[in-house]
């Protein structure tokens, strides 16, 4: 049988309300978004995985040899893996839709299960993602809401790969929004409130 459990937190929301899942950066852990998760969306349920790679002690959504260079079998496990746990647990929850929330490598773990499985998520949150290769077409991502947040000067995310994302989305037939910041691989205030109003038709 296929492992697709992981260490996690969880929050049972109302029912029929939405379910978010948040998926934290290298070295953070299920703790990192969940209270902000929370808060932005108290009747949801809120799910929140740790990762299941370990990177010196730092826990990661899959391995890679390098900043930036990916071990894209690995990649490939992850993503399947994560597109399974987000089905059972949407599913089992009953939730009204399925929302998604990710940081740097949780970022990346949730825009490659859009660009494999485009239906799985209503609603996405990319925040300073990395998607160092070309996609491929996805035709289901269309009608998707996709925010990707970004800093203008981020050296692990540079800022013409982040928009080659947010063009690659767009030609899919998403809904984009992208939202700089003028630093770099920092969560600024101005971000927060990109998220709360792109996330407020949920709550």
């Amino acid at each position: 049988m296929t492992d697709t459990s992981y260490v996690h937190r969880l929050k049972a929301g109302a029912a029929g309300k939405p379910i978010l899942f948040t998926f934290h950066g290298t070295g953070g852990d299920e703790n990192q978004f969940f209270d902000f998760a929370a808060r932005l969306l108290p009747e949801a349920t809120i799910v929140s995985p740790r990762g299941d790679v370990s990177e010196h002690g730092a826990a990661r959504f899959f391995r890679r040899s390098g900043e930036g260079v990916y071990d894209m079998a690995d990649l490939a496990r992850a993503t399947e893996k994560m597109a399974a746990y987000v089905s059972e647990l949407a599913a089992q929850y009953g939730a009204s839709q399925v929302l998604g929330l990710g940081f740097s490598n949780g970022a990346n773990i949730l825009a490659n299960v859009l660009i494999e499985h485009g239906d799985l998520f209503d609603a996405s949150v990319l925040m300073h993602p990395l998607i160092p290769f070309e996609p491929k077409a996805n035709a289901r991502l269309e009608g998707k809401r996709v925010l990707i947040t970004a800093g203008e000067r981020d050296p692990i995310a540079p800022a013409p790969v982040t928009k080659a994302l947010a063009d690659y989305f767009t030609v899919q037939g998403a809904e984009v929004t992208l939202d700089w910041h003028p630093g770099g691989h920092d969560i600024r205030p101005g971000e927060i409130e990109a998220i709360r109003t792109f996330l407020a038709p949920y709550a």
